[in-house]
């Protein structure tokens, strides 16, 4: 939730101030900004390079033309007087919520408010603060930024996001062997980046995993009949006696086990092994099939 007034004026000049103070109630009504009329509010004053261009709109928000500049004159590869370092900033809110009139501001990738920011020549990363990720660190090289509170890409039919289209960058150097990917990061934390499974080759594993559980399955069941017919044998079993032509009886602890096993392992165990074959069944019909409410893979999104 904002914690930011919708309507902040304390920014003004003193004099800004005390003219206010003198505003007919008519002219106060004009200066409210209330259907997009003029709006009087604080803005600070954007301390502008001899080589930029500065188109400033009404409203703390500008469009500036010039060299590769991050934050005060002498940043960046504009400050070090590199060519080919050419810099388009598209900026709103300077000083995001606290803007000063009084105060002379340079580009400040942290605190204003959002903007686009395209470089023929800049350290990327560096001066957005950003992690390195799997991709690395990009220097000296162009680059384009956006920033801001929320950031939403909106395609009425497709967005791709692909990496390495040419065999040279914008400086002329031969790209790398290796195909760079694309980091997907949370927080500006890469101290736990783990690589993005490929949904058929997933499909194609759990497929094959269950095909060997499926397998233990039977050889479970094989062993439990074999079990059912030594505990059967055993629990028959007699020995000829000393006596010609007669035979012991079977042992009465031997009759009870074996008689509580067997059924034991009919009741329970054979039913269990025949819900765990079905179960099996419907976790490759709901997971591992497309045709399935639970399919792992997305229906609309591909990497690769």
């Amino acid at each position: 939730m904002s914690k930011k007034k919708a309507v902040d004026i304390s920014g003004l000049t003193e004099a800004n101030l005390e003219s206010i103070s003198g505003f007919t109630k008519a002219e106060k009504s004009k200066r409210q900004g209330v259907f997009c009329e003029e709006l009087l509010e604080p803005i600070p004053q954007f301390a502008k390079a001899p080589c930029e261009i500065v188109y400033p709109g009404k409203n703390n928000n500008y469009i500036v033309m010039g060299r590769d500049r991050p934050r005060t004159r002498d940043s960046g590869y504009g400050g070090q007087g590199d060519t080919q370092a050419s810099m388009i900033d598209i900026v709103v809110g300077r000083m995001s919520y606290q803007p000063n009139q009084s105060s002379f501001v340079d580009p400040n990738f942290i605190t204003d408010s959002a903007r686009i920011y395209i470089s023929q020549k800049t350290d990327l990363d560096e001066n957005f603060g950003l992690v390195d990720g799997n991709v690395g660190e990009s220097r000296s090289k162009s680059g384009i930024a956006i920033k801001a509170d929320a950031v939403r890409l909106i395609a009425r039919e497709g967005i791709k996001l692909i990496t390495r289209t040419d065999e040279e960058n914008s400086q002329g150097a031969n790209m790398s062997v290796a195909v760079p990917g694309i980091d997907l990061i949370a927080g500006n934390d890469d101290t736990d980046l783990q690589w993005i499974p490929k949904g058929d080759n997933l499909v194609s594993a759990l497929k094959r995993l269950t095909n060997h559980v499926h397998k233990l399955n039977g050889i479970v069941n094989g062993l439990l009949t074999s079990q059912h017919k030594l505990n059967k044998a055993l629990k028959d079993h007699w020995h000829f006696s000393a006596s010609p032509g007669s035979r012991t009886s079977s042992s009465p602890v031997v009759d009870i086990v074996a008689g509580q096993v067997m059924l034991r392992h009919m009741q329970k165990t054979k039913v269990s092994l025949r819900t765990h074959r079905a179960n099996l069944e419907n976790f490759e019909k709901n997971y591992l099939s497309s045709a399935g409410e639970g399919w792992i893979n997305s229906r609309f999104n591909k990497v690769n």
